[in-house]
């Protein structure tokens, strides 16, 4: 690909463009080769950033292949523009090439941001997946040869003979398929271990180290035969980094894509000067996500943190309404209780306080952490106090920190169960239920001062007002202190990228 600033480049028409993408189902086999402006090239990835974050949020809350789940999910599809159905309309060929365009595209720079560290390609691994399986089941059965066929997917049917013979031991071994519906069905005979899943639920028949898959559960060789894919691709990427990261047009819009969460950034603060410092101990009990209430206990009980917990609370306290004025004050008198005198803390700390302020040094206004920030941080160390809890905790110790919260054994089993399968925002979020009380949170969790706003509304008796994402935001974004953020555009949602190509070539 090769990108282009504001030129906008030609398309093709009729029977190219159905050849170019004949299935809104891909295997991004092949990388794109046409030219495309920067402005494309961010709108593209902001978006599909946002559908794989659907994806995940939604992917808990609903059984995957549920009505429900599809719904949903096909809901952000059309709100993004994003291809989910073979079947289109002779009127809709432009627009269903255009999306399938997107859809290719977009994969492929998101590729380019998620293949630089295995927890990035771990979870960009699932969310693919998870689309493509949603995808996989729209395919109607008659194109399904013609989708195997123009990737190059090669399953062996059996043949009447073998049929015969391995019917009733596959009605046996699913109890979810008929007599009546497997005369209807293609059977596939594929290697067990492309089918561990399969072999682990005993949902198939297993004979001399091959299983019998009927066309219903097709689904997971396909989808195996994705992940190996991507898993190479993505490696392969990672080997070419170096050369991209060479354009300084991209390498700053990948970082920050890898480090980005959809939503507020809480740069903004409407609340500045609202909380008085003798509330921030109760605030802690109340209304701090796990994280800061760990940060401020330890903060109460050592009188001292070091530079990463000072970082992550420092700024959450900033982002809750905390002024500069009351951030020295909360800071000075905290450490003095310690071995830092006041003096040395005029001198050492006080500095990097008015810095995160925006007003030493460049004068940029720091914004508070995200919950991505956090996460794919480096992990805390002996001493360190920062980090997300669920991701970097032992679990037997954040059992027994949950347990000393009076958290109920069966919440703490949920939330460790969240916590196994890699659900860090979605274990906080159950943590957020558990406190307060209520069996649904209403609300993607994306970052702390999310939690702390969505605590108040609901302990205040007041209804939340959730903003619609404006714009896409890397925890540690700086935001210069003397430019004034746009509160609502027309493409809000660009506004920081831009911000990092205005003086590109």
């Amino acid at each position: 690909m090769q990108f282009f600033r504001k030129q906008r480049i030609s398309r093709l028409n009729g029977d190219r463009q159905a050849d170019m993408y004949p299935h809104s189902l891909q295997f991004y086999g092949q990388p794109p080769t046409e030219n495309i402006s920067l402005a494309e090239f961010e709108t593209f990835a902001v978006d599909r950033l946002r559908l794989l974050k659907t994806i995940e949020n939604i992917g808990v809350s609903y059984v995957k292949t549920s009505e429900q789940y599809s719904k949903k999910l096909e809901a952000e599809l059309r709100k993004l523009l994003f291809p989910y159905r073979v079947d289109v309309d002779e009127k809709e060929l432009g627009k269903e090439y255009e999306k399938r365009r997107k859809d290719h595209i977009s994969h492929f720079i998101l590729r380019l941001a998620y293949c630089q560290t295995e927890d990035l390609r771990r979870w960009f691994i699932q969310q693919e997946m998870d689309l493509f399986r949603y995808r996989f089941h729209e395919i109607p059965e008659e194109h399904f040869q013609n989708f195997l066929n123009t990737n190059n997917l090669i399953y062996n049917s059996i043949n009447e003979e073998e049929r015969r013979i391995v019917k009733l031991s596959i009605i046996h071994s699913n109890a979810n398929i008929s007599a009546v519906k497997l005369e209807e069905m293609e059977i596939y005979k594929v290697p067990f271990q492309d089918v561990l899943d399969l072999v682990r639920s005993r949902k198939v028949y297993l004979k001399g180290g091959y299983t019998y898959i009927p066309h219903k559960e097709i689904v997971t060789v396909v989808l195996n035969d994705f992940r190996t894919r991507l898993s190479k691709a993505l490696a392969v990427t990672a080997r070419s980094l170096p050369v991209v990261h060479s354009d300084e047009r991209l390498q700053p819009l990948l970082n920050h894509l890898s480090h980005a969460y959809v939503g507020q950034d809480y740069s903004i603060q409407k609340n500045i000067g609202k909380i008085s410092l003798e509330q921030i101990d109760n605030l802690s009990l109340k209304s701090f996500p796990l994280c800061m209430r760990n940060l401020h206990k330890a903060l109460r009980e050592n009188h001292h943190l070091r530079h990463g917990g000072r970082m992550q609370y420092g700024l959450f306290l900033k982002g809750i309404g905390l002024t500069l004025e009351q951030a020295l004050q909360f800071w000075r008198a905290e450490f003095v209780k310690g071995k830092v005198d006041a003096d040395k803390f005029d001198k050492t700390y006080a500095y990097s306080i008015r810095h995160s302020f925006g007003k030493e040094g460049k004068r940029t206004d720091y914004t508070p952490f995200s919950c991505m920030k956090i996460i794919l941080s480096n992990a805390p160390s002996q001493g360190d106090h920062h980090g997300c809890p669920f991701r970097h905790s032992d679990p037997e110790l954040l059992k027994q920190k949950l347990q000393s919260y009076k958290i109920p054994g069966n919440g703490i089993n949920q939330i460790l169960d969240l916590v196994k399968g890699m659900h860090y925002q979605l274990a906080c979020q159950k943590y957020f239920e558990l406190t307060h009380g209520v069996d649904d949170c209403n609300f993607s969790l994306n970052h702390p001062n999310q939690y702390f706003a969505e605590s108040q509304s609901l302990l205040n008796g007041k209804d939340v007002k959730r903003e619609a994402p404006a714009k896409i935001s890397g925890g540690s974004q700086e935001t210069p202190a003397n430019v004034k953020m746009a509160e609502s555009t027309s493409s809000a949602e660009m506004d920081d990228l831009e911000l990092l190509f205005q003086d590109a070539p």
